[in-house]
């Protein structure tokens, strides 16, 4: 972040936890300013800057419809969409804290909303939805729900732990991940939460090859099963994270080795995936919990709700599991509160802070308004529209000599994720006189594009700058640029001509996009005059 970024004051960090102990206080937070209210109950990564307005990764609090949004894998502004599901779920209830309560409300809306999710994910309504303020927190409760049936003393291994969230390697082994939690508390980042011993373990398993490719997918399974088969015969547990899907668009492993390891260690062997992208079917979310594993989920990645926001699912077995083990959730005071946990869970309940959060609640709102504005746009639409402009995307991409697209995981035939089985995160290299970039100089392109100095020229979001080693082993960036629902649902029409102008339109954005990066690659510094680019057109 710039060093203009400041801060909030408390009461706008987390109006609600601020004026609680004020009589009506927490009813008069409501009436905070919508911007202000969206990004409350975070940690620092809501902050905004206030030269700018936005936070750390360019987004938002307010809807930005001239922005080039391409940033689905990291974060994006909220949409009108969202912001009008948002402003009406205030004014609701607000309604409904007249006869009931604030807080009695606020629970009854919090309890009504997991229903909705499960709706519009097709789940069955005994599967648990516990909420968080982020993915980064929904791994910390995974972590606690670990805890109770694998003991106090257990290894986590992660796979893709070079393509997932920076806080991972924290969370994995019990840490606190930042110096300020969503619910504004200050806590020492890399220090053990409560209630944890110093006995977690975690164990890395790469999805890149670190010479300019990826593992193989039936080594990266050999990979996987031997890093649980040595952790087991070391008779210590495992909380097994499973990625669907990585910042670069990888998922690891095979849905036939969870199951193979899931048989042989059923006890021994806890499975979590990491779904936080979201950019997986309905029915792999299903099968996933039908087989026993936990889930993690957002809805401010492929879905483009707000950031931040998270969720963990449960399936009705493993929820009785750790129920009968009693979860000792010590850790998580600091991190969230009663509301999260799903209202027969009354010991997990009684050990967490009372009391609502207002900002987790209204972005689950915003991407609430996503998915079901997703799902109402036709199969096949869908289907067509995420290839039609992917397919675009990568021909672009190949077409320019200044950038390189990475190696694409196959599409599986037989998968259940339908549309989603196609790329929508294409990550590039950029070159500058035949050289990849390194991270720095993506970062600083990365941040040109989204504030540039013209201020009639619009901005552009790509996902945030990746590490990535090149065939010689040296490092360089990768920029994302990601397709998204909102994409695809703003594309959609029942006119026919309609529908396909506004995809000649998503494409004309792609290419925009593009050459505003091949752009700024042939700036050598801040002070030379820009250069017309001839790269990518629409072909």
């Amino acid at each position: 972040m710039s060093n203009g970024t400041l801060p909030l004051p408390a009461a706008e960090q987390n109006p609600a936890a601020s004026r609680r102990d004020q009589p009506g206080g927490v009813l008069r937070a409501l009436f905070a300013p919508l911007e202000q209210l969206i990004v409350s109950g975070g940690d620092s990564r809501l902050q905004l800057d206030r030269s700018t307005g936005a936070n750390g990764y360019f987004c938002r609090p307010a809807p930005c419809p001239d922005t080039l949004e391409f940033s689905s894998s990291t974060a994006t502004s909220i949409s009108q969409r969202g912001y009008d599901a948002a402003s009406n779920a205030r004014d609701a209830l607000m309604r409904a804290a007249i006869s009931d309560g604030i807080e009695s409300a606020f629970d009854d809306r919090i309890e009504a909303m997991r229903g909705e999710l499960r709706q519009q994910l097709g789940l069955a309504a005994n599967i648990d939805v516990i909420f968080s303020a982020s993915g980064t927190d929904a791994q910390l409760q995974a972590l606690h729900c670990g805890r109770a049936l694998l003991g106090p003393s257990f290894s986590n291994v992660v796979v893709g732990a070079d393509q997932t969230g920076s806080g991972t390697v924290f969370t994995a082994r019990g840490q606190h991940f930042g110096e300020r939690t969503a619910s504004d508390h200050v806590v020492t980042k890399g220090a053990l939460l409560d209630g944890l011993s110093a006995q977690i373990d975690s164990v890395a398993v790469p999805l890149g090859n670190g010479y300019g490719g990826f593992v193989g997918d039936t080594e990266l399974d050999a990979k996987v099963y031997d890093a649980v088969e040595r952790q087991t015969f070391a008779r210590r547990n495992v909380l097994l994270h499973a990625m669907d899907c990585s910042k670069l668009g990888r998922r690891a492993p095979s849905d036939e080795l969870l199951l193979q390891i899931a048989a042989r260690w059923p006890r021994e062997v806890l499975i979590a995936i990491d779904a936080c992208q979201m950019r997986l079917s309905r029915r792999q979310i299903a099968w996933y919990l039908d087989a026993g594993f936990m889930v993690l989920i957002t809805g401010s990645k492929y879905f483009t709700g707000p950031p931040f926001s998270g969720a963990l699912l449960l399936p009705p077995a493993l929820t009785k599991r750790i129920l009968e083990a009693g979860p000792d959730l010590t850790g998580l005071k600091v991190y969230g509160q009663q509301s999260d946990w799903p209202r027969h869970w009354h010991g997990a309940r009684a050990q967490l802070p009372a009391g609502p959060n207002f900002g987790q609640w209204l972005r689950w709102e915003a991407a609430l308004a996503e998915i079901a504005g997703y799902f109402a746009v036709p199969d096949a639409f869908r289907q067509q529209a995420l290839h039609r402009v992917g397919t675009g995307i990568a021909q672009l991409i190949d077409a320019s000599p200044q950038l390189q697209l990475l190696p694409q995981q196959p599409a599986d035939a037989a998968s259940r994720n339908e549309e989603l089985a196609l790329p929508t995160i294409f990550p590039f290299t950029l070159k500058r006189d035949g050289a990849a970039l390194p991270v720095a100089a993506c970062k600083d392109i990365h941040r040109k594009l989204a504030l540039p100095p013209d201020r009639d020229q619009a901005p552009c979001l790509l996902g945030q700058p990746v590490e990535w080693h090149q065939d010689d082993g040296g490092a360089c960036g990768v920029l994302r640029l990601c397709l998204s629902a909102r994409h695809i649902t703003d594309a959609w029409s029942s006119d026919p001509a309609h529908a396909e102008a506004q995809l000649g339109e998503l494409h004309q954005q792609v290419a925009t996009t593009l050459a505003r990066v091949e752009q700024q690659l042939t700036h050598r510094d801040d002070n030379e005059p820009s250069k017309e680019s001839h790269g990518p057109r629409v072909q």
